[in-house]
């Protein structure tokens, strides 16, 4: 956090030569750590339509996009000199957070066999916890939590989105869309 209010400050000062208002400082700094709140609760509003209507392995496919997008601005952020990058990166983040909350678990239980079902969808919840410790370790001050990588932190999510991206298509389309949407029996079977 102190990297960042850092970084808002010198482009600001940089922008408009005069120091940033300790007020102005923080309410920025609340923006940034808060817009993700907000764009997770509009992806979580958003994902039950689109995973409907366009199907859980496109919606997902389409959510990854959009979080590479928003690493892809935290992560240049430091290089154009704008924090607003970062608002839009995180925002974004949320987003893709909501969207993919609700739509992955829905996948994955849809798509698994009936016998694994159960345990497939507790691997989420695994899988959160285990990226909550792996961001927690590349944040200590030894690898990536340093003045000079706290961008590549942020963005490192994006990683993760591309790995999706690269294997999701090879997968197959969820079975209760197939059949309620495209009325595709064969495919479902």
């Amino acid at each position: 956090s102190q990297y960042i209010q850092k970084f808002i400050n010198e482009t600001w000062l940089e922008r408009y030569g005069s120091v940033l208002p300790q007020e102005t400082l923080m309410l920025l700094w609340s923006l940034i750590v808060s817009v993700y709140c907000i764009g997770g609760m509009i992806g979580c509003l958003c994902s039950g339509y689109l995973t409907a209507k366009f199907g859980k392995k496109k919606c997902l496919l389409f959510n990854d996009v959009v979080l590479i997008t928003a690493t892809l601005h935290t992560g240049f952020s430091r290089r154009a000199k704008s924090f607003e990058m970062i608002l839009v990166g995180r925002f974004l983040e949320g987003i893709g957070a909501g969207i993919h909350m609700n739509a992955h678990v829905q996948y994955a239980g849809e798509i698994s066999p009936k016998k694994l079902r159960g345990f497939i969808n507790v691997t989420s919840t695994v899988f959160l916890a285990l990226g909550k410790t792996v961001a927690r370790i590349l944040a200590l001050r030894d690898l990536l939590g340093t003045e000079d990588m706290w961008n590549v932190l942020l963005s490192f999510s994006g990683l993760v989105a591309l790995i999706q991206l690269l294997f999701l298509p090879f997968f197959p389309e969820s079975p209760p869309y197939l059949l309620l949407q495209k009325e595709d029996k064969a495919g479902c079977l």
